[in-house]
């Protein structure tokens, strides 16, 4: 099954969402914001994108801004802070089979696909 982590506010996210609508598989959207991701299923997606925690971290929120830029933290304080904070995480990410890809731009979901 394919799942979407979706956030219906972002453009880019609402892109990525267009596209599995047209490839007419099955999937399940994950409004994140809404279902926020435990830090073990982060930790899985993080596994599944094959990329560093702070690689998935929105650096442009003003919470990042505020309260983690500058510092050195670990990955599971990344993790915790996007558990704590997830309008931090990238957006939109579709993950099948084991495999994940960030949708910026959206045409990167079609390697999935």
């Amino acid at each position: 099954m394919i799942k979407i982590y979706h956030n219906p506010r972002c453009r880019k996210s609402r892109e990525g969402l267009e596209v599995l609508e047209q490839s007419g598989q099955d999937f399940e959207i994950v409004k994140y914001l809404e279902e926020i991701p435990s830090k073990d299923e982060l930790k899985t997606l993080i596994g599944y994108l094959g990329m560093a925690p702070e690689e998935l971290v929105r650096k442009n929120e003003a919470v990042w801004k505020e309260k983690y830029k500058g510092r050195t933290l670990t990955d599971d304080e990344v993790i915790s802070a996007m558990v704590e904070n997830p309008k931090l995480i990238e957006r939109p990410i579709v993950v099948k089979d084991k495999k994940a890809v960030i949708g910026r731009p959206s045409e990167k979901i079609n390697t999935l696909l």
